[in-house]
């Protein structure tokens, strides 16, 4: 019993932020880690709104804290299915899409992934050179790394 009440605090502290086993810390203390007075700017964007709360407006940004974890944590596992180490808005949008609570609003806002573009598709530099015409006195590069022809011009 004692046990599982040590296990309880320890997760406590560590969701709290605290990791530490000193009893003199402020172990019931939450910090969300945006900065309040932005949060606050971001709130009373909407013209509706004249005041905020300090207690509502610690709650937007601890759950903000909180939504922005679980974003990026299915983007990381977006990004680890696909064998990737760079997160990329792609995984965003996939790990929008698989929460459907957050899909329902973010999906809207979130920019479309661009389409994987096929290197085939793409135009070669050589072929778009080969095709434009030379300044006058110029030569091209290939023209350097030929034998010389036996019959002058």
């Amino acid at each position: 019993m004692e046990e599982q009440e040590d296990r309880r605090r320890q997760q406590k502290r560590q969701l709290q932020g605290g990791g530490g086993e000193e009893e003199g810390e402020s172990s019931g203390v939450l910090r969300p880690s945006l900065p309040m007075g932005r949060v606050k700017k971001m709130v009373k964007l909407d013209r509706e709104i004249k005041k905020v709360n300090s207690e509502a407006l610690f709650l937007i940004s601890l759950s903000t804290d909180l939504f922005l974890q679980s974003l990026v944590s299915g983007a990381r596992d977006a990004a680890l299915v696909s064998k990737r180490r760079t997160i990329k808005l792609d995984h965003l949008h996939s790990a929008a899409c698989s929460h459907p609570p957050t899909s329902d609003f973010l999906l809207d806002s979130l920019a479309r992934p661009a389409p994987p573009s096929h290197p085939a598709a793409r135009p070669r530099p050589a072929a778009a050179a080969a095709e434009k015409p030379l300044p006058p006195g110029a030569r091209r590069i290939d023209d350097f790394f030929r034998k010389p022809s036996a019959d002058p011009q």
